[in-house]
């Protein structure tokens, strides 16, 4: 009887105990969840994590920190999420520059984009622009094409830096159009709009966000917008594809993702509140003001686009021998 007794309670103890991973992920979050940002503050990807933070930790009823993890150009703080516990309580936002730029300009980076790291859901696309200075000789884009062929050391376009998207974005059209663009790398965006706008350099490639205020104000001519569509905040500037480059869109993209091996139901959970928060009018608005087109959208979705966009950047890079500075 005694034995009998024995094994009933081992049984019922062992059933209790492949139980808890279930009851674990069913009161999912019971915890303040931690946001690691792997850049400084004030910049697009720390204030687009802010604002989605705010309302998704009010939507899960635990606080969502935002933790930044500056250095390497992101490498530090996404391997610290690689590192850490799947169970939902370290997320990372993640940038493209980071995921699927880096990979291919450094010679050797912390993590593995695809194999560490399970997609949450994308937040948005930030659309880049081309810019160029008033009194270039020419204002459209076949137009300053055709310039730059005609200048023996090539039409000069800035961006925020090497390696950058803005920097993939112009390999990339040189590639596809043979233009003749020579590349000047800033220590930030804000420097290279400065130096077009005084004459400097003759195109930036850019944010909307950056650049808005100046073409409005005619500082700036907006050459065109790497979107699929144009950007509703400059609907006067045409697409890339509408100006003769057949399927040419690149973004920026910011996104959340969680270490590999974190529970499905978990990541579910997070997708369909992050999709909740995007749909909020309020959250919409305030990406907008920042130059990002908000994308609710399934984690698989999102895990496609990385592993398209590792893909294509990896073969601008190798093309145009970029190398991390």
């Amino acid at each position: 009887m005694i034995r009998v007794r024995r094994s009933l309670l081992i049984a019922t103890s062992l059933t209790f105990i492949g139980t808890l991973p279930a009851l674990a992920q069913s009161t999912y979050p019971n915890k303040p969840i931690r946001l690691i940002v792997p850049f400084t503050t004030g910049g697009v990807t720390d204030t687009s994590a802010r604002v989605v933070a705010d309302t998704l930790g009010k939507r899960l009823g635990q606080q969502v920190v935002v933790d930044n993890r500056p250095g390497a150009s992101g490498n530090i703080g996404t391997q610290l999420v690689a590192a850490a516990e799947p169970d939902g309580y370290t997320l990372l936002l993640g940038f493209d520059g980071t995921m699927v730029i880096n990979p291919h300009v450094f010679d050797k980076v912390p993590f593995n984009t695809v194999r560490d790291f399970a997609p949450v859901g994308k937040i948005g696309d930030a659309i880049l622009i081309l810019v160029a200075h008033p009194g270039l000789p020419a204002k459209n884009l076949r137009d300053i094409l055709a310039l730059s062929k005609t200048q023996s050391g090539g039409l000069f376009y800035g961006t925020s830096g090497t390696g950058g998207t803005p920097h993939i974005a112009g390999e990339l059209l040189k590639q596809r159009t043979g233009a003749n663009l020579t590349h000047v790398p800033y220590k930030g965006g804000g420097q290279a709009i400065i130096d077009v706008i005084g004459g400097n350099i003759a195109l930036v490639y850019t944010a909307v966000a950056g650049a808005h205020q100046h073409v409005k104000s005619g500082k700036l001519i907006g050459v065109a917008v790497s979107s699929a569509q144009r950007s509703s905040s400059l609907p006067d500037v045409p697409t890339f594809i509408e100006s003769g480059v057949p399927d040419f869109e690149i973004n920026s993209w910011v996104g959340i993702l969680a270490p590999a091996k974190t529970p499905k139901a978990i990541l579910d959970k997070l997708n369909a509140e992050l999709s909740a928060v995007l749909s909020d009018p309020e959250v919409r608005e305030r990406l907008n003001l920042l130059g990002i087109n908000a994308t609710p959208g399934s984690a698989d979705k999102f895990g496609e686009d990385i592993k398209r966009d590792l893909a294509r950047y990896g073969a601008v890079v190798k093309a145009a021998g970029i190398k991390a500075e």
